[in-house]
């Protein structure tokens, strides 16, 4: 809209986690700090498997104006580099947003979330964050589409101690309807998804890279990837072989989904050396003070 525009134009610094996909004139005094928004198991940008016609065109026009590029690790800095063929400073500091996830209050916070959401304290959380298909979410007419989870089935199965939290990508958020039963909570528009995860005991996802920002809690994942095949080699890509690394179970059906979940404590002993070792490659910046190295660097913070 023209006030977003007029904000944008009239700005001294803008700090955004994704393309600002409107039309408008960077002047010479503003920074653009983009941050971002997430570690790159899917490829991005340029290296996509594919992309509508345009697209990456024009959100080229965006790259062009950034001042500062973040990234969350040593892995993760060369392909944000090029992927969006970016030649500007970039930071390797770790992500601001996810300083709250190593805060010594982060527990309390998600038992807060969990009350506003009315979860007794002795249910087991369960957070699905899917990513998103692009031919999917480019599809002609913006159909509606299908979860690939059977949430009755799998709730009913799993008992009353179990609440599934459903959080939607926000590529594809309000074309896919969430069943409206006692054990699940659509929390696709809830504003902040790290209260989500510190509201989580494990964390369901198949791509995302929710499961990079998860892993920082410590806390289980499994990983539902029931068309890694089609994902990985048709619809996006991979950076790298993620299911030899994967810090917990990669499994393809329901059944073995439903299976997985039934004792977290299993989870935790038998993939404890597998997620040590992805915290340690993706998440050693993630000590909770990446906010004050973003700002010592842009001068709004004392060394």
């Amino acid at each position: 809209s023209s006030d977003a525009v007029a904000v944008l134009e009239g700005a001294d610094l803008l700090v955004a986690n994704t393309h600002t996909e409107l039309e408008w004139c960077k002047h010479q005094t503003l920074t653009y700090v983009q941050t971002w928004h997430g570690t790159p198991l899917k490829r991005i940008h340029r290296d996509v498997l594919w992309a509508p016609p345009g697209r990456l065109d024009r959100l080229d026009r965006d790259v062009a104006k950034w001042d500062i590029l973040l990234s969350p690790n040593p892995e993760s800095t060369p392909r944000l580099r090029a992927a969006f063929r970016y030649h500007g400073e970039l930071l390797e500091i770790g992500y601001p947003r996810n300083d709250i996830l190593s805060h010594p209050d982060s527990e309390a916070q998600g038992a807060k979330l969990r009350s506003e959401l009315d979860i007794p304290d002795a249910v087991t959380v369960v957070l699905y964050t899917p990513t998103w298909r692009d031919d999917e979410a480019f599809r002609e007419g913006s159909p509606k589409l299908g979860l690939a989870l059977a949430l009755k089935d799998l709730t009913d199965a799993l008992g009353p101690q179990y609440c599934l939290l459903v959080r939607v990508h926000p590529s594809i958020t309000g074309r896919t309807s969430i069943p409206a039963l006692p054990a699940v909570r659509d929390v696709s528009w809830y504003p902040d998804v790290r209260d989500l995860y510190l509201a989580a005991d494990i964390l369901v996802s198949d791509y995302s890279s929710t499961i990079f920002d998860f892993a920082i809690t410590g806390k289980p994942m499994i990983f539902y990837a029931y068309d890694l095949d089609r994902f990985r080699d048709t619809v996006r890509g991979f950076y790298f072989d993620f299911v030899p690394v994967a810090p917990g179970p990669v499994v393809h059906t329901q059944a073995e989904l439903l299976a997985a979940l039934a004792d977290p404590a299993i989870l935790r002993n038998k993939y404890a050396d597998a997620y040590a070792a992805f915290v340690n490659r993706f998440c050693t910046l993630a000590d909770g003070h990446a906010t004050d190295r973003l700002l010592v660097h842009l001068g709004l913070l004392p060394t």
